[in-house]
């Protein structure tokens, strides 16, 4: 009890942004308060806790074995209580609250433009911070706190998070017009000849179509690979190269230039889901959050 006694909430606080940012200057940034009070905290934890936590390594801060085994049971303990002491009615034109989201450029263009609009318009306090992560990256900033929504390609995902459809996703082909074949038709002989792009960032490439070009034992060569797709189409016009992508990264494209086709071999299609950790389960603005991200997705 005694040791209870001793315990300030704005400790923990303090403490989960040092364990973010490893750095005091940062941390008090961060949490709008002024270095020398940060330090002083840092000061107390160490006391309360028995050990560095945080030891310096040139301009910065590395955290301890013991700090990093509270990282993830201290932002489970935050968000409870965040969870906790939140009103039980969510009030979006009040609201004052920022989120972190991690996906991929593809997410953050089919997702965004709708969202933003929407927060604009309907709970102008609510602010966002995206980040761009690879799935594994995704799960892990979901595990230990540092985000709290994912959207992306999420197939397994441990027991601690839960997971919601956004929408069923298909590949298709991207050619230039003029290297089209005269049928009009491209089959399996062509694409297989043909040099590709691949779109690939650790843990989020495509292997869907190389698991599947596997099965067909047959192998396409990759002449440009790149961790975003964005600027993938302007690789293609003018160019005998394919793009095999998801078919929603493919709306604004040049369609005089580039011409969209099916791919010649069936592919699986995806499903894109939002992630969270069940620990949020009871937090009513990020369910609404989450809501009207499926809500903006079916009416674009």
């Amino acid at each position: 009890m005694n040791d209870l006694r001793r315990i300030d909430l704005n400790l923990l606080v303090i403490l989960d942004a040092l364990l973010g940012e490893q750095h005091v200057t940062r941390a008090a940034e961060r949490l709008h308060l002024s270095q020398p009070a940060v330090s002083h905290a840092l000061a107390r934890l160490r006391d309360l806790l028995g050990d560095p936590l945080l030891v310096r390594a040139g301009s910065g801060l590395v955290p301890t074995a013991r700090a990093l085994e509270l990282v993830t049971p201290l932002a489970e303990a935050l968000a409870q209580v965040q969870s906790l002491l939140a009103p039980n009615t969510f009030d979006p034109a009040s609201a004052r609250r920022t989120f972190r989201l991690a996906m991929s450029d593809y997410g953050a263009a089919i997702i965004l433009p709708g969202l933003i609009r929407t927060l604009r318009a309907e709970a102008p306090g609510i602010d966002l911070q995206i980040s761009h992560a690879s799935r594994e990256g995704m799960v892990e900033g979901l595990l230990n706190g540092d985000i709290d929504l994912a959207a992306g390609v999420l197939p397994e995902l441990p027991g601690e998070l839960h997971s919601t459809p956004l929408f069923e996703e298909r590949y298709v082909c991207l050619l230039d017009r003029q290297s089209l074949p005269a049928e009009g038709v491209l089959d399996l002989p062509t694409y297989l000849s043909r040099p590709h792009v691949l779109l690939e960032m650790r843990g989020s490439g495509t292997p869907e179509i190389e698991r599947t070009l596997t099965a067909l034992r047959e192998r396409r060569r990759v002449a440009v690979s790149l961790p975003h797709w964005s600027v993938a189409p302007q690789f293609i016009s003018g160019t005998d190269l394919i793009l095999t992508v998801a078919s929603r990264a493919l709306n604004d494209i040049d369609e005089e230039a580039l011409i969209v086709v099916p791919s010649p071999f069936e592919i699986a299609p995806f499903t894109f889901v939002s992630a969270w950790h069940k620990r949020r389960g009871g937090d009513q603005a990020l369910n609404w959050l989450n809501r009207r991200i499926g809500e903006g997705i079916v009416r674009g």
